[in-house]
């Protein structure tokens, strides 16, 4: 392993880590200010609504500047923003701040996410995202157990906390040797929905991932549900709830860390779909059974399947959209994510609602599942599966 992909894992781990511990303890403080649950989904609208919003423009700037001159402006901005947020105790200021540091992560993860290929080298992509994925997770697991460890103090320290991972990030990518100069498409003016036009243009892509953003609907919306699901229906405690979710986080590890980085380069769209069904098949066969073992069982499948798709997904991007515009390419993708989840911030809640946790648990595992299904049955239509699933190179 090179030292400058440690260096960028690292500073993913951070990222992730300080981005968990943030939410974390601003919903609790919000919680604590209004008492309000519209008060706390406005928080994690902030979190969403920018990096959708500003998608075009970031993933033009990761292009038309050096990658790691944006991640350490950027970190450094929200070095700045998190110390704000430290010493903030009005909800309208928390928000603000909020979106605003959300903000700078829409500029730092396209030019993250273009410095993989970048360091690895074409050959080692899928290796070396996996390992960047890895790290991204167990970042996430990470998170809450230092946020249970700081929450106790006060929201102050564990925001100061987060400040101090930024400041981190910026030093760990400043200490980066590899450099991504500003690319050039053949002499064509760069235009920011470049990025859109791409991913649609190339039909494996545009294949394979509407089938996971559509999915998504169905994955977000499993967030609200697992919790009533393992309350009410497996009559688990506080402790159980979070032990099925570190059980998530923990196949998210395994799935980018282990079976990702061995799915041969011809079978990484299909691969990503099958692992985008297993990620649907782990939520929806706890329902069969509802009992604890099961559930945290049916999570840590799923997760292994969600590390999986991820790292398939950024591979296949990197593979068959050309390296000058892999910024507007990733911020392109973050930014149909992002509106995905925005549109199931409710879904979850109407399903409960509508269809019991149980019912309502099975709907959200069928959903990727189908989703997988069509997209694998439009690639076998032109044998895109054994053909195209990997090209280099400028598209047609």
């Amino acid at each position: 392993m090179s030292r400058d992909l440690r260096l960028l894992a690292g500073a993913v781990f951070l990222s992730a880590t300080g981005d968990v511990l943030a939410l974390i303890v601003l919903a609790l403080q919000v919680h604590d200010l209004t008492g309000s649950g519209l008060a706390v989904s406005a928080l994690i609208a902030t979190t969403l609504v920018p990096v959708v919003a500003l998608a075009p423009l970031a993933g033009l700037v990761a292009d038309r500047v050096e990658s790691v001159r944006v991640l350490v402006v950027a970190s450094l901005a929200q070095a700045a923003t998190a110390g704000a947020l430290a010493f903030s105790g009005d909800l309208a200021l928390i928000l603000a701040l909020s979106a605003l540091l959300s903000a700078g992560n829409a500029f730092a993860q396209p030019a993250e996410f273009t410095l993989v290929p970048a360091v690895a080298g074409a050959r080692r992509v899928t290796a070396a995202a996996g390992l960047v994925e890895a790290a991204r997770y167990a970042g996430f697991a990470a998170g809450p157990l230092l946020a249970a460890g700081l929450v106790a103090l006060g929201p102050r320290p564990a925001l100061l906390v987060n400040a101090a991972t930024f400041l981190a990030i910026a030093v760990a990518a400043g200490l980066m040797r590899t450099r991504r100069p500003p690319g050039s498409t053949a002499g064509e003016r760069p235009r920011a929905l470049d990025g859109v036009r791409l991913l649609r243009r190339d039909r494996v892509l545009r294949v394979t991932l509407t089938a996971a953003v559509g999915a998504l609907l169905f994955i977000s919306a499993a967030l609200t549900i697992e919790i009533f699901y393992v309350r009410d229906v497996v009559g688990g405690s506080s402790a159980a709830y979070a032990l099925v979710v570190g059980g998530w986080m923990a196949g998210m590890v395994l799935g980018a860390a282990l079976p990702a980085r061995r799915v041969p380069a011809r079978l990484v769209a299909g691969g990503a779909l099958v692992a985008l069904a297993v990620q649907g098949a782990g939520m929806g066969i706890q329902a069969a059974w509802a009992i604890l073992p099961v559930a945290f069982g049916g999570y840590l499948v799923g997760g292994v399947g969600h590390g999986v798709k991820n790292v398939l997904l950024r591979s296949l991007i990197a593979a068959r959209v050309p390296a000058a515009v892999h910024g507007r390419a990733f911020a392109a993708y973050n930014a149909a994510r992002g509106a995905a989840e925005l549109c199931a911030l409710g879904a979850g809640g109407v399903l409960v609602g509508a269809l019991g946790p149980r019912a309502a648990l099975v709907v959200a595992g069928l959903g990727p599942i189908l989703a997988a299904a069509a997209g694998l049955a439009a690639l076998a239509r032109r044998g895109a599966v054994a053909r195209r699933a990997v090209l280099v190179g400028p598209l047609p």
